[in-house]
């Protein structure tokens, strides 16, 4: 196919027939897309099991022509920049790798672009409660199911979709772009930092995220955090004689979660949260103590998961989460001989924001009304994701962008594939229009 530097429309997007060509070209894409995503829920990508699914993701890359960068995560390199988290594995990063799919144009004429998923996905819970196997995927009513297939492994076979449908065309992005697969998100976002720490940066970063066809300009902070409580061992023929480590740390939950009331109060809020019912949340994610069913328990540990507004320091919320536990030891008699400690570990992440008049979103609405017809929500995010690394570390703007999912994290997940195709089509636009095009 013979084809010259691409025509673009006052928005900077291209003209009306290149849009129509470069849609039609991402709707052809589908069914690989679609097979893809199938072969990426196929893979169990779990914390610390991510491998094969990056095997997948760097024989794609390479099919599309891209050059492949793949290395591991190097702790002891990132464990002193800014945005780092205790990883949750010992040995955290033997054996596991970053993807990157490299593509360098021949004369830089346009923005240059990050495209960032996760690979990894969070664990299923009882198998049993899904309707099929959690990492068999199954196509019903137009939706995929599997664990994964929206968070968000949609969105990595959306931008692969994406560039693979300009390439069709007989066109590539005039200017630098980076697909990144990445692991840990879920737990630590240390392996986006490590592209940060590779040296990737761009004009521009888009993580194709399941939130429904909305663009993100916030997301709070979120700090993981372990409860570590100790009472006083007894036979339960008396269980006064002993301090009951479990309940005391129940007990130390709430005096916590508490906290959560006082962060919503509408004078304490981030103005990107101010309409949001109640932005900030403190989850008991997991539970463990004990050691025999007829003892009165010694230890028991209390992971709970923290929110908090972009432009708060985490060392001044960890010092309030601190100051709480400490008043709590003090003047609470239930508490009365017992010990605990916060054990910081997991997210130490800080919220972010961008400016909702950015040029990153405003291409990306006119690429959205391009194919769905209508405006795109902006959106305050109550949780975190990898864009925090580009906007607040990276000089990156960055943003989220991708399908309609449900249950994510839950039992039964789905991810809509009109939707998936829609989020093709938008990537593939966006890309022409932020930069720019050149003959393949």
């Amino acid at each position: 196919m013979s084809v010259s530097k691409a025509p673009t429309s006052e928005n900077g997007l291209p003209d009306a027939g290149l849009r129509a060509a470069i849609i039609d070209a991402a709707d052809a894409a589908q069914a690989r897309c679609v097979g893809l995503l199938s072969d990426l829920v196929r893979q169990p990508s779990l914390l610390g099991a991510e491998a094969g699914a990056q095997a997948l993701m760097a024989d794609r890359f390479a099919a599309l022509g891209l050059e492949v960068d793949r290395f591991e995560v190097d702790e002891a390199a990132i464990s002193s920049l800014p945005g780092f988290s205790p990883p949750v594995l010992p040995d955290a990063y033997a054996g596991r790798a970053n993807v990157v799919g490299v593509h360098r144009p021949r004369e830089a004429r346009g923005r240059s672009l990050i495209l960032n998923g996760h690979i990894d996905v969070v664990p299923t819970g009882p198998a049993e409660l899904w309707t099929t196997p959690p990492f068999e995927p199954r196509i019903a009513d137009g939706r995929l199911y599997g664990r994964g297939a929206g968070d968000m492994k949609a969105g990595i076979a959306a931008y692969t979709a994406a560039f693979e449908a300009l390439a069709s065309l007989g066109y590539r992005p005039a200017a630098p772009v980076y697909l990144q697969s990445v692991i840990e998100e879920e737990c630590t976002g240390n392996g986006a930092l490590a592209c940060l720490h590779r040296g990737y940066r761009a004009d521009a970063a888009v993580i194709p995220e399941p939130f429904n066809h909305t663009l993100s300009i916030a997301q709070v902070g979120v700090m993981w955090v372990r409860l570590a409580v100790t009472g006083t061992p007894a036979h339960v023929l008396d269980t006064a004689a002993g301090t009951n480590a479990i309940e005391a740390a129940t007990t130390l939950a709430a005096h916590l979660k508490a906290l959560e009331v006082r962060w919503n109060e509408p004078g304490r809020r981030h103005h990107a949260f101010c309409d949001h019912p109640h932005p900030l949340n403190i989850n008991l994610g997991r539970i463990e103590g004990g050691e025999w069913t007829s003892s009165v328990p010694t230890r028991c540990a209390v992971d709970l998961r923290l929110g908090f507004y972009p432009g708060q320091d985490p060392r001044a919320v960890r010092d309030e989460v601190a100051d709480a536990l400490a008043r709590a030891l003090s003047d609470d008699p239930a508490l009365a001989g017992v010990s605990a400690e916060l054990v910081w570990t997991g997210f130490q992440a800080e919220g972010c924001a961008i400016d909702p008049k950015h040029p990153l979103l405003a291409m990306l609405a006119d690429s959205h009304r391009a194919v769905r017809g209508d405006e795109p929500r902006h959106v305050a995010l109550t949780c975190t994701t990898d864009a925090r690394f580009f906007a607040l570390y990276g000089d990156t703007p960055a943003t989220c962008y991708g399908p309609e999912a449900t249950r994510i994290h839950g039992i039964d997940e789905s991810v809509s594939l009109d939707s998936v195709r829609d989020v093709t089509r938008v990537l593939a636009l966006f890309i022409a229009g932020w930069c720019g095009l050149e003959p393949a």
